[in-house]
């Protein structure tokens, strides 16, 4: 198949540029994959279409202050996105005007008592440059001159708000330099009645990067390959999963990285999720086949991205291009800030 399959034309209008005055409030795409059925709802009635016992899966990363702006040795100004650190203590990024960004170039960070230096060490296949320090690299380097990594449909800067809404309220291990979204219409309150009502709610980490966001940029499905992204499930989580999908309770993973990590981990051998730490660069395509999810929880993706084609595979692309159509004419919000779709 070629991505062009999954293009929709999606009025701007539509692309959420900010979070739900509150949180949880958002509407709520239930789509029944047995029957074909389409019904709107809310997300705090989100609890009344899970069956007692489901295990629901959440990806537990943190998103990181991950975009920074230096002051290059040319006394231009360079955005970086700090993927991740290398063993050795440097770290991947992605810059602006890539071209000029090459081996040997240096770069400022910050001012006065927060200065800090660094120099480009490799340019890399996948576009990444690889950048060194001179000085030791923490979260607070982070925390006091990063901006929150909004996506670039969202025209505005980031601010304070996006701090607490760009993350989930069960964030814990700091990684991601995009926000598992599907998350984001949680509060604890509708969690609460989550486990009121039977299910277990089981954490997994994927530190969400390039793999997840970066747009198709070939013609056919077979020729895109995904960035490598870091995960980990404990033995806790992993046997918890293992035993409910043993016993025939239904897996709902949110978002599609609980997804890919869920698919990833799954041993062909045992028949089980492995736990630990690993990479996965799964695309989810036509012809995949399923070994641990039920149910999906996730919001509407980007017209020909690498999300709609997972979504689409999972519950048939004839239902998810008539759940879209629906949605757009429903006037739902689309993308990280908007609305969600339960896939059962």
């Amino acid at each position: 198949m070629t991505i062009k399959e999954y293009s929709f034309n999606l009025p701007e209008e539509l692309i959420a540029q900010s979070p739900s005055d509150k949180r949880g409030s958002d509407r709520l795409m239930v789509v029944n994959r047995a029957t074909g059925a389409v019904v709107d709802s809310e997300m705090s009635d989100f609890v009344r279409y899970l069956e007692k016992d489901s295990i629901l899966v959440v990806n537990n990363s943190k998103v990181r202050k991950a975009r920074l702006y230096a002051t290059s040795e040319t006394g231009g100004t360079v955005e970086f996105l700090f993927l991740e650190e290398n063993i050795d203590g440097s770290w991947q990024a992605m810059v602006t005007k890539a071209k000029r960004q090459h081996v040997g170039k240096r770069y400022t960070f910050g001012a006065g008592p927060l200065l800090f230096h660094a120099e480009i060490i490799s340019e890399n296949e996948d576009g990444t440059r690889t950048v060194r320090f001179q000085e030791e690299i923490t979260e607070q380097f982070f925390q006091k001159l990063g901006h929150v990594p909004l996506p670039p449909y969202i025209k505005r800067d980031d601010d304070f708000q996006d701090e607490s809404r760009y993350q989930t309220v069960y964030a814990v291990n700091e990684g991601s330099v995009a926000a598992p979204t599907a998350g984001l219409h949680f509060t604890d309150k509708i969690l609460a009645s989550i486990e009121e009502k039977g299910c277990t709610i089981v954490p997994i980490t994927l530190h969400v990067g390039p793999g997840t966001f970066l747009p198709v940029r070939t013609e056919n499905l077979d020729d895109h390959h995904m960035h490598y992204e870091r995960f980990e499930i404990s033995a806790e989580s992993a046997k918890l999963i293992n035993d409910a999908k043993q016993a025939g309770r239904p897996i709902v993973a949110t978002g599609t990285t609980s997804v890919r990590t869920l698919e990833s981990a799954y041993d062909e051998e045992t028949g089980k999720i492995q736990p630990g730490l690993n990479r996965t660069n799964l695309f989810i395509k036509p012809g995949y086949e399923w070994k641990i999810v039920d149910q999906l929880l996730t919001n509407f993706h980007t017209p020909e991205s690498t999300l709609l084609v997972l979504v689409s595979t999972f519950a048939g692309k004839t239902l998810i291009d008539r759940a879209y159509r629906h949605a757009i004419d429903e006037r739902y919000s689309f993308f990280s800030y908007g609305d969600a779709m339960f896939i059962r």
